[in-house]
């Protein structure tokens, strides 16, 4: 489809959905939430894309919520706006197909908020994150106060959600917010490199990763175990599977086809 707030590109197997609102530091209003929400699904649906990066035009990644728009939300329709935000990013987080943020710059409340639901986060040096919220006098609405505790802890999460701090893109990687820092200019070369070492391996085998970990984080050990163990076992019984172990033995690269 068309999109008013997003520039999407798919090559050699990548969708690269990028925000653009570059003269509004692409700040999340309906719009773009709602945008998210279709090319999110038409990358999972396009059987041509194995993974996904998400970035930002301009100076930002998303620098958070469009103020102007959120002024006039009440109680109702407020936790309606939460609500919707919340079950777009929930489905970059839950995709079978790698999601990776290269955070280009500003990563700011809900900004911060979407990166922490994709997979992995590589950010350029010149990146910042923070989730301010409270300096509106709110909280976080679209996961930060449960993504950002699992990320790097309670008492960490607490000081940045309680000051509304904005961190560089070194700290976030010492706390354990991003995987990577790299130069900017390297940023979308270095996020892809990384995409195509996950999109290399077996199709299925990833969304049962996905899927085992997501699953499992809040499970006691001995039911998340129980899950990882059927996942091992349907695995056993595909064609990836037979032609991973094959192509090992034979010291070869496995050609996987999904099945």
């Amino acid at each position: 489809m068309a999109y008013d707030t997003l520039a999407v590109a798919v090559a050699d197997r990548i969708a690269t959905i990028t925000v653009n609102r570059p003269d509004k530091l692409n700040a999340l209003n309906d719009r773009v939430i709602a945008e998210l929400g279709v090319a999110i699904d038409e990358a999972r649906a396009n059987t041509d894309v194995a993974g996904i990066i998400l970035t930002g035009a301009g100076r930002a990644f998303v620098a958070g919520a469009d103020i102007s728009e959120l002024e006039g939300h009440g109680a109702i329709s407020a936790k309606a706006l939460a609500q919707r935000g919340q079950a777009v990013f929930r489905r970059f987080e839950t995709s079978p197909k790698p999601t990776i943020a290269a955070v280009n710059g500003f990563a700011l409340g809900g900004g911060c908020e979407l990166a922490m639901a994709c997979h992995v986060r590589v950010a350029s040096d010149v990146a910042k994150f923070g989730q301010p919220e409270v300096k509106l006098g709110l909280v976080p609405g679209y996961g930060g106060t449960q993504r950002l505790p699992r990320l790097i802890g309670k008492g960490r999460a607490l000081q940045l959600l309680l000051t509304g701090e904005m961190i560089d893109a070194h700290e976030a990687f010492r706390i354990g917010l991003v995987n990577r820092v790299v130069p900017g200019a390297e940023l979308i070369g270095a996020a892809t490199a990384l995409l195509n070492a996950m999109i290399a391996n077996g199709p299925l085998a990833l969304a049962h990763v996905i899927e085992a970990v997501n699953a499992g984080y809040d499970l006691p050990l001995a039911d998340a175990l129980t899950f990882e163990a059927t996942a091992f076992g349907l695995l056993a019984a595909t064609d990836d599977k037979r032609e991973g172990t094959r192509a090992f033995l034979e010291k070869r690269a496995a050609k996987f086809n999904g099945a």
